[in-house]
């Protein structure tokens, strides 16, 4: 079983392959103009970015969903998660604001803190970089420093996360610098496209492992 947004990171990445296809078409026995591929190639980066921030922004809701209705009290959510909640009630400006965690609150403050901290992101300059990754999974569900899990045979963890760092930088380039961005060959596609499936796998993986320890219900 995969999560949900594991099977739409997988259904929009059919774009992806789409594009890879085309390439082949233009480019006969590698006579193709190389203005045609370069599009098509930063086209692929673009979207190969925007679809590993989905996949991480809806992971996030659907763990913090199986939180809220799998945990049958405040105190089996993953610790970080009720000391980051703590704290932002403590600088409530409401004295009362404690008391919407009794009984059954807790769940309430959880399914609206997700949106909250969305739209707080939205208004940021933001990107799907390690850090922001991080910070999302600490902030929306407690699972601290995901990255570390970016590991397999032949990669070590923060060798992961500073690849991933410089592929996003350079969708940074091409988004704001167009034409006039650092060349993209195929072979750079294809390496930021298997990259970022095992990323996703492995947060994944590593996500699931804690929430199914907070509620003993295993979430996809």
């Amino acid at each position: 079983m995969t999560s949900q947004a594991q099977t739409a990171f997988i259904e929009n990445c059919g774009d992806i392959d789409r594009l890879l296809e085309i390439h082949g078409d233009i480019t006969p026995e590698g006579r193709g103009r190389k203005w045609q591929v370069e599009a098509l190639h930063k086209s692929a980066f673009v979207l190969l970015t925007a679809f590993w921030e989905a996949f991480c922004e809806d992971l996030a809701a659907e763990a913090l969903d199986h939180l809220v209705k799998h945990s049958t009290t405040a105190n089996g959510l993953p610790s970080e998660l009720r000391k980051l909640v703590a704290q932002e009630l403590k600088t409530d400006p409401h004295e009362l604001a404690v008391w919407r965690l009794a009984e059954n609150g807790w769940r309430t403050v959880l399914s609206s803190r997700l949106a909250k901290l969305q739209a707080e992101r939205n208004r940021k300059l933001n990107t799907p970089k390690t850090a922001q990754i991080n910070d999302l999974f600490k902030s929306a569900v407690g699972v601290e420093n995901v990255a570390k899990a970016w590991y397999w045979p032949g990669m070590r963890a923060d060798a992961a996360a500073k690849k991933l760092d410089a592929f996003v930088t350079l969708r940074g380039e091409i988004a704001h610098r167009g034409s006039a961005a650092t060349s993209v060959t195929k072979l750079k596609v294809n390496e930021y496209y298997n990259h970022v499936k095992r990323l996703t796998t492995r947060t994944e993986t590593r996500v699931a492992e804690v929430i199914t320890t907070s509620t003993g219900a295993n979430p996809w």
